[in-house]
């Protein structure tokens, strides 16, 4: 079992709205397209299908994945609300994308993006800020599953989601987590026993504790940042207040 790189951040669920802070000149170009609504399991596109539309993500979490030639399913990313699906694809989709909870998106047919884009001076940078962010985090990704074990792998993408909720405006350090074990462990290229055995160690830690059925809740976050190889791009700038406190009461 193993993931290929990604193209997109990880999961976030049950998505609070885009913030100002996170939203961008893209965004503009859905504001007028109807919403469509995906039930989970329900297939938006599949890989190999005409990419003749670009998606933004209003609400709820995708899967992204490629099937092998041998059937295997690779989970390549996850896409949540305020994320834009499609913008990097050339004449076909390169991979499925399936809800894993229930998700709403917008819908703008390529030709009416590409003729957005190319008579708008705004556009074209928030286009290339895109594709750019895109290639990041497909080689961070390729970082992870070649040089990390499997604590690591685990740690970094719950720092990863850990900071997107933050982003986000949360208040409390916690994850949600709408994917299955199943989905964590074909992304970071582990075992479903890996993931759920590396969880119960994190725990025990006092690294993090459950918080419902889909979430977890972190309680030392420099320590994550340690656990993950990143502790010294943890700088104490980026954390809040808040969560300064909090992880001062954990210790």
């Amino acid at each position: 079992m193993f993931a290929q790189a990604a193209t997109t951040k990880s999961a976030f669920a049950r998505q609070a709205p885009v913030s100002s802070q996170r939203r961008d000149c893209l965004h503009t170009l859905f504001a007028k397209q109807p919403v469509e609504h995906l039930s989970a399991a329900q297939i938006l596109f599949f890989q190999g299908d005409a990419a003749a539309s670009i998606f933004e993500i209003v609400q709820g979490t995708l899967r992204i994945m490629r099937i092998l030639p041998d059937g295997r399913r690779v989970i390549t990313g996850f896409l949540h609300a305020g994320d834009i699906l499609g913008i990097s694809f050339k004449s076909q989709y390169i991979y499925s994308a399936e809800a894993i909870n229930d998700v709403v998106i917008r819908r703008l047919s390529r030709k009416a993006f590409e003729k957005e884009v190319a008579s708008s001076d705004e556009l074209r940078p928030a286009v290339f800020k895109r594709m750019s962010d895109e290639m990041a985090a497909a080689q961070d990704q390729m970082v992870l599953l070649s040089t990390k074990n499997a604590e690591e792998r685990l740690c970094s993408f719950l720092l990863v989601e850990l900071q997107r909720a933050l982003r986000m405006g949360a208040r409390e350090a916690v994850v949600p987590l709408p994917m299955t074990r199943l989905d964590i462990a074909d992304y970071l290229g582990l075992t479903i026993e890996t993931v759920s055995r590396t969880m119960t160690k994190l725990a025990n830690k006092g690294v993090l504790a459950a918080s419902g059925r889909h979430a977890v809740k972190i309680l030392r976050r420099t320590l994550l940042a340690q656990l993950a190889g990143d502790g010294d791009e943890w700088d104490e700038d980026r954390r809040s207040a808040y969560g300064s406190a909090e992880e001062r009461r954990a210790h």
